[in-house]
């Protein structure tokens, strides 16, 4: 929602690349939509002059996955490109070069930067008897960036939204340690922000959407860290129902519940 704006896009890639663009170098966003394609949804993905396309993740807790997650997402925005072109045709399709990012601003220990490979995840052929190859037929590579407040500066000074973005979830932490409730941490939050120009203008028209989405996604960590710690990875019936009544409890609606928990929309009514 913050990085909703082209020029923003813009300025985030060339703080996460390391590069420089022209400020008319044209930026389309075409973030996937869950109702055509299948569930799946990335946070943001956009064009660059129709020759680069940037899928930026964000995370508050490490997924070894997201290497085989941008690769779904990748496949999926690619068929939006495309779409009506004909890929049997004798001429050859020229499509725009991938770019991958995953922000990470947990609490958890992570280096400043780290690269992920789809690679890692391939099971090993040796038991075949096959050689091994000095490299995959297929690969994806995702950089993975701390975006936490303090953490690579560089960054941070090139974007300054990303950067206010940090600040803010960082001040949050601190209030919640402070004053012991998520929810009077986060409404201190807004004001302490409003108050020191941090995403000041967002706040002024956002603050209720982002007051309910911070809870919606702490308490997501939280469901989410009690079933890693129960050793279920997809959960049982009954851990599910209880998650389930934790997010209503934060007046989540049916349909995230149910996107969470994968119970149906009649156990989530009942609940």
């Amino acid at each position: 929602m913050l990085f909703s704006d082209p020029d923003l896009l813009r300025e985030l890639y060339c703080a996460l690349g390391g590069v420089s663009l022209p400020p008319d170098a044209l930026v389309s966003i075409n973030t996937l939509e869950d109702v055509l394609f299948m569930d799946l949804i990335n946070d943001i993905s956009f064009e660059i002059g129709g020759r680069l396309i940037v899928l930026i993740e964000h995370q508050s807790t490490i997924n070894p996955n997201m290497a085989l997650r941008l690769l779904m997402y990748i496949a999926r925005v690619y068929e939006k490109i495309i779409e009506g072109r004909n890929v049997y045709s004798s001429k050859r399709l020229l499509i725009p070069r991938p770019e991958f990012f995953v922000l990470y601003n947990g609490t958890d220990p992570f280096p400043d930067e780290q690269i992920m490979r789809l690679s890692d995840v391939f099971k090993n052929p040796s038991s075949l008897g096959l050689p091994e190859k000095d490299f995959p037929a297929l690969e994806l590579v995702v950089k993975v960036i701390n975006i936490n407040e303090g953490r690579n500066k560089e960054i941070a000074e090139r974007c300054k939204k990303l950067a206010e973005y940090s600040a803010f979830i960082a001040k949050a932490r601190a209030f919640e340690k402070e004053l012991g409730s998520r929810e009077k941490a986060v409404k201190e939050t807004v004001k302490y922000c409003q108050k020191h120009d941090i995403l000041k203008e967002f706040l002024k028209l956002h603050a209720a959407e982002v007051l309910g989405m911070l809870m919606t996604e702490f308490n997501l960590d939280d469901a989410l860290a009690v079933r890693y710690e129960e050793g279920c990875e997809e959960g049982r019936t009954d851990e599910k129902l209880q998650i389930a009544r934790n997010l209503l409890a934060e007046s989540s609606t049916p349909e995230f519940v149910q996107k969470i928990t994968g119970l149906s929309l009649d156990e989530i009514e009942k609940l």
